[in-house]
């Protein structure tokens, strides 16, 4: 582990660790970097920042393998999580995320042989006043990559303004408030439209001051739906 300027905490090429009850405040840049590192958990993180700060992503991930963040409170100016290109086996649980962008893979494409996201869960979550909830963001006109087996369970989302606009994933039993209309988003390229995208019992009320209720918007993608829903979703 050391440091780097603008980032708090950098770990490098660790192998079977444990980091816990650690509280990290007003990064410049990342508070936790994390490369190359294999079975290595968080445990009991505190991470805060301004709402409005840039680029002091709670913890952010790449190309590492077995990596575990639980039971920690994050709120940023960016994202509470990202995982970068060539991580896998990333499980997230028990997670407080607020405020920020919310939990984000990618993004991904920007460069030549960047390599595949495998394995994401993330379990047992909360949101609030973010700016997303969980979502992958490619690059248009992006290079080749891939996204796959990727798990968003159990998710409670209070006050988000644009929800969910992600692809390649399962989406089960997310509850909780939006302030926008638009409360769930799927918004997938023409070029290489989504597939595989399931959704069941989503239950999303809208909060916010104009009139009607919450709604879905998706494109270029036709989710499998299962279970009960509180609005119509992508009809």
């Amino acid at each position: 582990m050391m440091g780097k300027i603008g980032q708090n905490l950098r770990f490098n090429f660790i192998t079977n660790a444990i980091v816990e009850d650690i509280t990290s405040k007003d990064s410049k840049q990342f508070h936790v970097n994390v490369l190359g590192c294999n079975n290595l958990t968080f445990r009991r993180f505190t991470i805060s920042a301004p709402e409005h700060s840039l680029n002091t992503d709670g913890i952010h991930i790449g190309r590492s393998t077995g990596i575990n963040i639980t039971d920690s409170n994050i709120g940023t100016g960016d994202d509470c999580v990202s995982i970068g290109d060539g991580s896998r086996q990333i499980t997230i649980t028990n997670v407080t995320c607020g405020p920020g962008h919310g939990i984000s893979v990618g993004s991904l494409g920007k460069y030549m042989n960047e390599e595949p996201v495998v394995g994401v869960t993330v379990r047992n979550c909360s949101f609030f006043n973010t700016m997303n909830g969980v979502r992958i963001k490619t690059w248009p006109a992006s290079f080749q990559g891939s996204v796959s087996d990727m798990h968003f369970e159990d998710i409670i989302m209070n006050n988000l303004p644009s929800l969910v606009r992600i692809s390649n994933v399962s989406f089960k039993n997310i509850r909780g408030t939006s302030s926008t209309p638009v409360a769930v988003k799927l918004a997938c390229s023409s070029g290489i439209p989504c597939r595989g995208v399931e959704i069941s019992d989503i239950d999303l009320r809208y909060t916010g001051k104009e009139a009607g209720a919450a709604v879905s918007e998706c494109s270029n993608v036709r989710p499998k739906i299962f279970g009960k829903h509180s609005l119509t979703i992508c009809t």
